[in-house]
């Protein structure tokens, strides 16, 4: 569970996940004896990973199907990892060494954004899933799929301004699938909500509803 809440908002192999979990072994355990206990933290819900969004869109291409990582509360992860407050905010993180962009408070911030986006999806009967192409040259933290196949495209950003850079994702996605894509939104933790000259709304955490 400790290399699963270092790895929260990744999409880390499993290879790299067992390798953290087993650090300091020189005996690695089989994938068979690993899985066993990847599908028992499943079943009890303390692992709820997003599981890659395939678009049934030839404009699309090249789309990776790995699964995000999340543990089904961000303070367990956070608590597993013994981290607090003051450590999160000084860029410090303690437990399983595992790559990632950004720190490790961002990817928290991801993780509860992400609780919260699925029960707003249930609640639509919508279905989560992020955005990954195989290598790495387009990513969406979330999004939201109706039956219909539309779907909002939902950036996640620890920041109170939002760039040009931040939406080109999202924008990029708008351009390949037109009027399917019904919204596009970058989470942030900023004051206020508010809608970007180029369409994207921006949307405080604190405001995030269905």
């Amino acid at each position: 569970m400790t290399a699963y809440a270092a790895a929260s908002s990744t999409t880390a192999t499993f290879e790299t996940i067992r390798d953290a979990a087993s650090a300091g072994n020189a005996d690695k355990p089989s994938k068979n004896a690993t899985q066993a206990y990847r599908d028992a933290l499943t079943r009890v819900w303390a692992l709820d990973e997003v599981q890659a969004w395939i678009a049934s869109n030839d404009r699309l291409s090249e789309l990776g199907q790995a699964p995000k990582h999340q543990l089904a509360e961000p303070a367990l992860a956070a608590q597993l990892l013994g981290v607090q407050a003051t450590t999160l905010l000084a860029g410090q993180s303690s437990g399983p060494a595992l790559s990632r962009q950004g720190t490790l408070l961002g990817a928290l911030f991801e993780s509860i954004t992400t609780s919260s986006m699925q029960v707003y999806a249930a609640h639509r009967e919508a279905k989560l899933g992020h955005l990954r192409t195989a290598r790495g040259r387009q990513e969406i933290d979330l999004i939201v799929e109706r039956a219909d196949g539309s779907v909002v495209a939902v950036e996640v950003k620890l920041s109170r301004d939002v760039s040009r850079d931040d939406v080109k994702h999202l924008n990029r996605l708008k351009d390949k699938l037109g009027d399917r894509v019904l919204d596009r939104v970058v989470v942030t933790t900023g004051p206020r909500a508010y809608r970007r000259k180029d369409g994207v709304a921006v949307v405080p955490l604190a405001l995030l509803g269905p």
